[in-house]
C-alpha cells in the first residue's frame, strides 16, 4: 500500500490499538488515524486520535477531510466494555454502522472498507457441516437474535457495496479469539477454577489466536477482497482437550440445567445476554473455512487451533482467574434446589428452538 492512508474506527479497542500498532511498522502506510470516542490505551506513535462518536452525524464531515484509501471498521460491539453498556450495544452498532456508511458515501479518496464481523452469523448446529464456506451463511436460517444482529450489519455493508461498486468491501467473519492477557468472555470462561461443560456433547472449536486476529486484519487492510472472509485457525480442537491442556477440572451439567447456569455465568463472564448463543457453541461447536483468507487475502495463520490453545496455556494465561466468579458448582446446585427438572426442560427446548 505505497502512501496510503488508513482510518480506524474503534481505535480505542483492543482490537482497533493492536492493529494500529501493527500497521505504524509498516513505512509504506503515509498515514494512519484513529476514530473513538475516547483515546487508545496503547502508546500509539504515528496515529492521529480524532475524537468522535461514529452514530453522530458529524462523522460525514470528518470522514472525508481525513481522505482515506481503506477505512477498517473496529467499532461493532459484541460484548460489554466499561464505558459501553449491554444496553447501548445495539445503538452503537446499527446507528454507528449506518452513519460511518454515509460518511463513506461522500468520501471520494476510498477504495476499500475492511470490517470485523463475526462468524457466529453461521450459527451452531448438531447437523451443520465440518465447515462453513463463505456463502453457506445464507443457506441457514438465523435463528438466534444475535445472529439476525449479525445478519442485519453485513446487510448494510452488501447495499453500500452494490451502491459503490468501485469501493471493496470485506467483511471478516471472525471466529473467537484466545490469546494470553485477552479479556473476552471465552478466555473467562476457560480460566474457570472448575469449568462447567454439557453433559454428553464435546464440541469442535476454532480458537483464533489473537496475533493472528490481529494479521489477518492487517493483510485484509493491505490486499482488501470483496465479499466474505473466514477468519480461523486450520483444524479445530475439541472442548475436552482444551480443557485437559489447561488442567481445569470439569463439571459436567445435564442439559436441562447448563442454559440456566450458564446464563448465570455468562452475565459474569462478560457475555451479556448473548449466553443463548455461547450455549450452544458450547454444545455443538462450529468450523469454517479459512481458504478464502489464505489463498485470496494472503495470509497463513500462525497458529493451527492447537497451537492457538497450546501457546494460551503456555504463556500462563488460563493458569489464573481473570475475574471474581461464583464457583459453577455453587451454581449448579442452587440451581438444582430451586429450579423443578420439569420446567428447566421445557424451557430447553423453546431455547432449541431459536
Amino acid at each position: 500500500m505505497p502512501g496510503s492512508r488508513v482510518v480506524i474506527t474503534g481505535i480505542a479497542s483492543h482490537w482497533g490499538s493492536e492493529l494500529a500498532r501493527r500497521l505504524e511498522r509498516d513505512r509504506s502506510i503515509e498515514f494512519i488515524a484513529g476514530i473513538d470516542t475516547s483515546p487508545p490505551a496503547a502508546d500509539l506513535e504515528r496515529t492521529e486520535f480524532i475524537e468522535a462518536d461514529i452514530r453522530n452525524p458529524v462523522i460525514g464531515r470528518l470522514l472525508p477531510g481525513t481522505e482515506p484509501d481503506v477505512i477498517v471498521h473496529c467499532g461493532i460491539l459484541w460484548y460489554p466494555e466499561r464505558d459501553k453498556p449491554a444496553r447501548a450495544l445495539h445503538d452503537i452498532n446499527v446507528i454507528g454502522s449506518l452513519q460511518l456508511l454515509a460518511a463513506c458515501e461522500k468520501t471520494t479518496t476510498l477504495r476499500a472498507v475492511v470490517v470485523r464481523g463475526s462468524a457466529a452469523i453461521y450459527g451452531s448446529e448438531a447437523a451443520a457441516p465440518s465447515f462453513y464456506t463463505e456463502e453457506m451463511a445464507r443457506r441457514y436460517p438465523l435463528k438466534t437474535r444475535f445472529q439476525r444482529d449479525i445478519g442485519e450489519l453485513e446487510g448494510y455493508f452488501e447495499n453500500f457495496a452494490r451502491r459503490r461498486p468501485e469501493v471493496a468491501c470485506c467483511m471478516l467473519r471472525y471466529q473467537p479469539e484466545i490469546g494470553p492477557g485477552l479479556e473476552a468472555p471465552l478466555t473467562r470462561y476457560l480460566s474457570l477454577p472448575v469449568v462447567p461443560t454439557q453433559l454428553g456433547f464435546d464440541p469442535r472449536l476454532q480458537l483464533v489466536h489473537a496475533d493472528d486476529a490481529t494479521g489477518a486484519l492487517a493483510a485484509a487492510a493491505a490486499n482488501p477482497v470483496r465479499g466474505a472472509v473466514n477468519v480461523a485457525p486450520s483444524g479445530t480442537i475439541s472442548l475436552t482437550k482444551i480443557l485437559r491442556m489447561a488442567g481445569r477440572p470439569t463439571l459436567p451439567v445435564p442439559h436441562p440445567l447448563f442454559g440456566p447456569l450458564f446464563g448465570r455465568l455468562g452475565r459474569e463472564l462478560g457475555a451479556a445476554d448473548l449466553y443463548g448463543d455461547g450455549v450452544r457453541l458450547l454444545r455443538y461447536g462450529r468450523g469454517v473455512d479459512n481458504s478464502r483468507l489464505r489463498q485470496e487475502v494472503g495470509y497463513e495463520p500462525v497458529f493451527d487451533a492447537v497451537g492457538a490453545v497450546r501457546d494460551f496455556v503456555e504463556r500462563g494465561a488460563a493458569g489464573r482467574r481473570l475475574i471474581r466468579t461464583p464457583h459453577p458448582g455453587a451454581v449448579a446446585g442452587r440451581l438444582v434446589r430451586d429450579h423443578p427438572p420439569a420446567a428447566d426442560a421445557r424451557a430447553s427446548e423453546r431455547d432449541s428452538r431459536w
